[in-house]
C-alpha cells in the first residue's frame, strides 16, 4: 500500500511497522548487510519503496562512515563578499572531514529553484541564502536541516543566522556628520522592487542626526552599476557630500565615477561602503565601510548545520547573530 502521509517525512520507524521488523533490521537491510537473510531484506525494501522512504545520507553515514555533504547555497559567486562568506563555510566545513557542494544561483529566482528540486537527494544539510517561500524551502528540503543565512525562520526545523547592521550603519553616519557633512546620499540595491533594509537603517541614521529626508538612487550590484548611479545622484543632488553605498562593490564603482566627475575622495565627496571587503583595501582610497565578518558568519553557519545534523543543542537565536561594525580606512 503507498502511503498518503504527505504532511511529515516517512522515517525508518514507518518502514519498519510496515515490514513487521525492528528498526536495526531495516538499517541493515537498507545497508546490504550481510547478517540478514535475503527473504527479510527484500520485504523491507519493498516496504520502503512503497512508503517512498528516503534514508537520510547522514543515518547512511553513520553505518557506512560515507563523508557528510553540506549544500551551500550562494546568490552570486562573481560579488566578493559571498565568495569570502563561501570561503570560510569551506573551511570549517573542511575541518570536520566533510564535502561541500556548492550552488551558485545567479540571484535568479528560476535558478533558485532549480537548485532546490535537486538539492534535497544529494546532501545532508543545507546552508545558504533564498529568496524563496518558506514553505517552498519546507518542501523540497523536507527532513533535513536548513540553514538560511541573512533572513528570519519560522519552520521549526530550520534556523537562520541573522545579520544586524543598524549600528554599524548609525556609527557610520555619526563618523560622517562628526566630519562636517549634512548632505548624504545613499546608492541602494536596484536588484528588488522594495527598499533595502539597509536603506531602512540608513534612513534612521540620518534622522536620529535631524539632517533633511534621504536622497537616494537605486544601483545594479556592480562597479558599473555604483558608477552610474552616483553620477545620476550627483547629477539631480550636486549639494550631496557624502555617499552610503548597499554594498562594497557599488561603492568601488562610486570612488571609480567620482574620479571621473572631478570630485576628490574623502576631501570633496565621502564615500562608505557595506560589507568590509578585503578587496575594500586595494582601492585607493582604501574604502571605509560598515564590515561583516564574512569568516565567523561562514564558521557559525556550518557550525549549527552540524548541531542539527548530530542532534546537539542549536546555538540559540541570540548567538546566530552577526553585527556590523564601522570600519575606517580612507575614503571617508
Amino acid at each position: 500500500m503507498v502511503s498518503s502521509e504527505t504532511s511529515r517525512k516517512v522515517t525508518i520507524h514507518d518502514v519498519a511497522r510496515s515490514a513487521g521488523v525492528s528498526r536495526q533490521t531495516v538499517s541493515r537491510a537498507l545497508n546490504d548487510k550481510a547478517e540478514i537473510d535475503g527473504t527479510t531484506k527484500q520485504r523491507v525494501l519493498d516496504a520502503a519503496r512503497e512508503l517512498g522512504y528516503r534514508p537520510s545520507r547522514f543515518a547512511r553515514g553513520l553505518v557506512r562512515q560515507d563523508t557528510t555533504t553540506i549544500g551551500l547555497v550562494i546568490p552570486d559567486l562573481l560579488n566578493p563578499f559571498f565568495t569570502e562568506v563561501a570561503a570560510a563555510a569551506l573551511e570549517a566545513a573542511r575541518a570536520r572531514g566533510w564535502h561541500v557542494v556548492v550552488y551558485d544561483t545567479s540571484d535568479s529566482a528560476e535558478e533558485e529553484l532549480g537548485t532546490l528540486q535537486v538539492i534535497g537527494s544529494q546532501v545532508d544539510a543545507v546552508v545558504g541564502y533564498f529568496s524563496r517561500p518558506e514553505d517552498e524551502l519546507d518542501r523540497f528540503t523536507r527532513g533535513i536541516p536548513v540553514v538560511l543565512i541573512g533572513r528570519e525562520h519560522h519552520t521549526p526545523r530550520f534556523s537562520s543566522i541573522r545579520v544586524e547592521g543598524a549600528d554599524g550603519v548609525q556609527a557610520a553616519i555619526t563618523h560622517l556628520v562628526r566630519a562636517g557633512h549634512r548632505r548624504i546620499g545613499m546608492l541602494d540595491h536596484a536588484g528588488r522592487a522594495e527598499p533595502s533594509v539597509r536603506r531602512d537603517w540608513f534612513a534612521a541614521a540620518v534622522a536620529a542626526h535631524g539632517l533633511e529626508a534621504e536622497v537616494v538612487e537605486r544601483a545594479a550590484q556592480s562597479v558599473d552599476g555604483g558608477a552610474a548611479a552616483l553620477e545620476a545622484l550627483l547629477a539631480e543632488h550636486p549639494d550631496v557630500t557624502a555617499v552610503f553605498t548597499f554594498n562594497d562593490i557599488i561603492a568601488m564603482g562610486a570612488l571609480r565615477a567620482a574620479r571621473r566627475l572631478g570630485r576628490r575622495v574623502p576631501d570633496d565627496l565621502a564615500v562608505v561602503g557595506f560589507d568590509g571587503l578585503q578587496l575594500g583595501t586595494v582601492v585607493d582610497p582604501a574604502l571605509t565601510s560598515v564590515a561583516l565578518d564574512t569568516r565567523r558568519l561562514g564558521a557559525l553557519a556550518i557550525d549549527q548545520a552540524a548541531r542539527l545534523l548530530t542532534g546537539a543543542t542549536p546555538l540559540s537565536a541570540d548567538e546566530l547573530v552577526i553585527q556590523a561594525e564601522l570600519l575606517v580606512r580612507e575614503s571617508a
